[in-house]
Order: structure tokens, then C-alpha cells, then sequence
């Protein structure tokens, strides 16, 4: 007897993956039956890997990243996977990555996760301390144990197995475990992808959620607005033009700008602007100069940069005009990412669903509404999936946990996508 959990998994009372071809009536493939045996060996080690990336504190750009770096390379040097630093403009490692090639010529696809986390929070609202990696009720605790060390554990194991069979496929997998990742400073991924001179034909990054595959998101253009008025004292008789009432009146106008909806079935979220901090001022007795305030505008290919762009610059101008006396109000763009989303046809969207689905995972495509690293590829013209793998709780929040009978499924359905993209590309 099979449940459906509610978390897209089809297990046995027991908690032991099954081959979703089962319920259907049909005989699983070989190799897939392969890949979820395998991967049923594997998982003691990936808890284990697992457990021990969750021990090493590697909150982004607070906890240095060289231990969790080194214990990574330890990992990979120990499974005869040769793997090569990566350094940022510092001078300090910011990736590690690891190249397994094939037995001939043919595609190069990307294994992506990132090995720092959010910060951790009030540790005192923690059921087990951030970093205590506890396994309590079929559940794996910590910090990062979603975002995403599993991940980076489970590619691991991965590319271990490819290179074992290393005969029996053509092209070349990339291990990257990347840092610098949830500073939004994307520096791993940033000397990996902008040093690359090879052509790369997919990334797969390990953020977790069985759910979904996520084929897309929304992009965003980042703004940093420079409002500005004219000093003088509060007290005077004449007032000066103050730049923060000429902000805040510069904020209700951009949070009342119509921005497009749903782009189509196919891209279903709409644009959204928000105005997400703002400084100005000083003291009491000093009519502000200067205020500064940031526009975080989320993209749909119905309302692309350029557009996002067009409409700050004519609601700025219409103010500005109002304002006569003040100067023009400056934008500077801060980020630029393109929205995106894979076709339907997209090898890469096809290999992993259809993977999913062979070992009963209920993985539904999903253009996400946050921006991810997949709009930072797309980009750089790289197709690549922004989400799936172990189920989860608490992501970047109190109690971050995984469930581990989560992790065979995972790591059969990437295993199983790559060597239909690797075989048949």
C-alpha cells in the first residue's frame, strides 16, 4: 500500500520510496530502478555529509567560509573526485568545483549548491541549536540543512556514482559548491559562470521542495533612488523644500504606478514594485537635503527592465517638475536580472520532470515569484532549473529542517534526468 504524504512523494507506511511507475501499472525502466537503488545506499552517507556540513557555521558574510570549503574538498579528494578552488577578486576561495567526463564527446551540464546559509536568528527559539545537524523523527535539524547542504550532498554522491560509470555516458557533469550566496553577492557562482570558457547546456541548482520543479522566475531591477531638497534650519520663517516629503511623496506615487499582470499561462505571476528601505535626515533642527530610498521591482516578460526602468524615470519626472526648486531626482540601478522561464521543450525541464515523475514524486513546474541564480544565468543565456529536492520546514527561518526519506527520491530523479540528458543529447 502507497500514501500521498501532501508533500508530492509517494512513499510506503514505512517511509521507503517506491517507484511512482508502480502505481500506474507499469514496470519501472532499468536504470531508473538503478539510480533509486543506488541512491537507497547512498543515504546513510548523504545524512552523514549532510549532518556534517550543518556542524560548520558558514552564515554568508558572517562565518569565514574556509572550513566548511575545506571540508568539502576533504569529501571530494577522499572519492577520487579531483576538484579545483575558485577565488574571487579578494583572493579568497569562493567555489569549489569538480569535472567528471564521459566516455566521449557530448553535452556539459551543472550541479549547483551553494554551501553558506542564511543567518541563524534568535538561537533561543531553536528547538536544537542551528548547528546541532540533530536527527529527531525521521527529520535532519540546522541551519542550511535545506539551503542548501543537502543539496550540495546529494550532487556529491551524484557525480561519484557518474564517474563510476563514466563509460557508459557521454559529456561532462560540473560539481560547483558555491559561497557568497545568500549575501546576494553570488561571488561562487560569479567566478565559476563568468570564468567558464566552456559551453554550458544546463544548470541544475539544488534548492530544495518536492513539489515543484521551478522552470522560471520572476526577474528584478534593483533601484537606488537619490531624492533631493534644500537644507535649512526647521525653526526658519520660510521653510526649504524637504527631501524626505519630497521622498515620501515620490513613494506613494511609484507604489500607485500600474505595473502589467499575468504575462500569459505560461509565465503566471504579475509585476510588482515595492519600495524596500529609505534614510534621510538628521537631528531635529535641519530641513533634510538628501534622501535616499530603494525600489525593488519584480519583472515578467510583459514588463521587462527597460519597461521597469521607463516607468521610475516618468514618475520621477513628473514629480521633479512639481519640484521646481530641488534637483533631479538620480536613479541608480543597482541589479539587473531578466525574468525567465524554460519552454516546455527545454531538454533540460523535460529530463527532470519526467525523472520526478518516474519515481512518483508529484513535481509540478513552477515559475517562482522570488528571483533566484536561475535569472542570473539567464542572463548569461544558461538554461536552468531553480528548485527541487528534500522536503522541508523552516527555510531561512527557526527549526530549518529536512525530511530524510525525502533524500532517495532526490538524488534517483537528478541521478536519472542526467543520464537521459547525458545519452540522449
Amino acid at each position: 500500500m502507497t500514501r500521498k504524504d501532501g508533500r508530492g512523494l509517494a512513499t510506503t507506511f514505512e517511509g521507503k520510496p517506491r517507484m511512482g511507475a508502480a502505481d500506474s501499472g507499469t514496470d519501472a525502466s532499468e536504470p531508473a530502478q538503478e539510480a533509486l537503488d543506488a541512491a537507497g545506499r547512498d543515504q546513510p552517507a548523504v545524512v552523514k555529509l549532510t549532518r556534517e556540513l550543518v556542524q560548520i557555521p558558514s552564515r554568508g558574510g558572517i562565518d569565514p567560509y574556509e572550513p566548511i570549503l575545506e571540508h568539502m574538498a576533504a569529501w571530494l579528494a577522499d572519492h577520487d573526485l579531483p576538484y579545483r578552488p575558485l577565488t574571487g577578486p579578494s583572493g579568497s576561495t569562493v567555489a569549489l568545483t569538480c569535472e567528471v567526463v564521459g566516455a566521449g564527446p557530448g553535452p556539459c551540464y551543472v550541479l549547483d549548491a551553494c554551501l553558506d546559509t542564511a543567518p541563524f536568528g534568535d538561537e533561543d527559539t531553536w528547538r536544537f541549536p542551528p548547528t546541532s545537524g540533530e536527527v529527531s523523527g525521521g527529520w535532519l535539524h540546522g541551519r542550511g540543512s535545506s539551503d542548501s547542504k543537502a543539496g550540495a550532498a546529494i550532487f556529491a554522491h551524484i557525480v561519484a556514482r557518474l564517474r563510476q560509470s563514466a563509460d557508459q555516458w557521454r559529456g561532462t557533469v560540473v560539481l560547483l559548491f558555491d559561497v557568497d550566496e545568500h549575501t546576494g553577492s553570488f561571488g561562487g557562482a560569479k567566478a565559476y559562470f563568468e570564468g567558464s570558457a566552456s559551453r554550458i547546456d544546463g544548470v541544475m541548482i539544488g534548492y530544495p521542495g518536492l513539489d515543484h520543479v521551478v522552470t522560471g522566475g520572476r526577474g528584478v531591477l534593483r533601484v537606488r533612488a537619490s531624492v533631493h531638497g534644500v537644507a535649512g534650519h526647521s525653526g526658519a520663517r520660510t521653510t526649504s523644500p524637504s527631501a524626505i516629503a519630497k521622498a515620501a511623496e515620490l513613494v506613494s506615487l511609484l507604489h500607485a504606478a500600474p505595473v502589467p499582470g499575468s504575462a500569459g499561462p505560461d509565465f503566471p505571476l504579475s509585476a510588482k514594485l515595492t519600495v524596500t528601505a529609505i534614510s534621510g535626515g538628521e537631528g531635529y533642527s535641519t530641513v533634510p537635503d538628501l534622501c535616499t530610498f530603494n525600489v525593488d521591482v519584480r519583472l515578467t516578460p510583459a514588463f521587462d527592465d527597460q519597461a521597469a526602468l521607463n516607468l521610475l524615470r516618468s514618475v520621477v519626472a513628473d514629480l521633479d517638475a512639481q519640484w521646481a526648486d530641488t534637483r533631479p531626482t538620480h536613479l541608480e540601478v543597482t541589479t539587473r536580472w531578466p525574468a525567465f522561464a524554460l519552454p516546455k521543450e527545454a531538454p533540460l525541464r523535460s529530463a527532470l520532470l519526467a525523472a520526478a515523475g518516474a519515481f512518483g514524486v508529484n513535481a509540478a513546474p513552477k515559475v517562482a515569484g522570488p528571483s533566484n541564480i536561475g535569472n542570473y544565468l539567464a542572463g548569461l543565456g544558461i538554461p536552468a532549473t531553480a528548485g527541487f529536492g528534500v522536503d522541508y520546514r523552516g527555510l531561512h527561518a527557526t527549526d530549518e529542517q529536512i525530511r530524510l526519506d525525502s533524500i532517495p527520491p532526490v538524488q534517483a530523479t537528478y541521478h536519472q534526468a542526467l543520464l537521459t540528458l547525458l545519452n540522449t543529447a
